[in-house]
């Protein structure tokens, strides 16, 4: 996980629970969602909106219910701003966002036999995949979508990504 560049509780929440669920999916759902509705009661800042439903998307059972929270971080990464991000951390773009944003949505999608729009969100991905750096990150999105093309080629619908 990124440094915290300026003091941020509620990213330092959602980081604590992201790393600390060891197995227990449930305990951190129900502690993202309580953040989440924390941060929405208080004005719903797009950042934190954006970060906490993309985690609690990986956090779901059902597909259905994961759909729903990636697409909520979709919709709220529209209202983030560079500086807004780089308030956390100086080298945050929204950009860089997207790739990752629109794999799962483009994984979702694939695995509840849309075959069309998962192939629409795969080629958002690869659209911005320019913002994604030469590292680690970059090449778990990257590597990412070459899975799901490849499971879209096949007809698969099975999960594939790491949740």
């Amino acid at each position: 996980m990124r440094a915290v560049w300026v003091e941020d509780d509620v990213m330092g929440r959602v980081t604590a629970v992201v790393q600390g669920q060891a197995g227990d999916r449930a305990a951190a759902r129900r502690e993202l969602a309580a953040i989440w509705t924390e941060v929405e009661q208080s004005g719903g800042d797009a950042f934190h909106r954006c970060v906490i439903a993309h985690f609690l998307a990986d956090l779901q059972d059902d597909l259905r219910d994961e759909l729903v929270w990636d697409e909520r971080a979709l919709a709220a990464v529209a209202g983030v701003t560079d500086e807004r991000a780089q308030e956390y951390h100086p080298s945050l773009q929204v950009r860089g966002f997207l790739p990752s944003l629109y794999l799962s949505l483009a994984d979702d999608h694939r695995r509840l036999g849309d075959a069309a729009r998962a192939h629409e969100f795969l080629e958002r991905a690869r659209g911005t995949i320019d913002a994604l750096g030469d590292d680690a990150y970059g090449g778990l999105v990257r590597s990412g979508l070459d899975n799901v093309a490849r499971a879209l080629a096949e007809g698969s619908t099975e999960r594939l990504l790491s949740h």
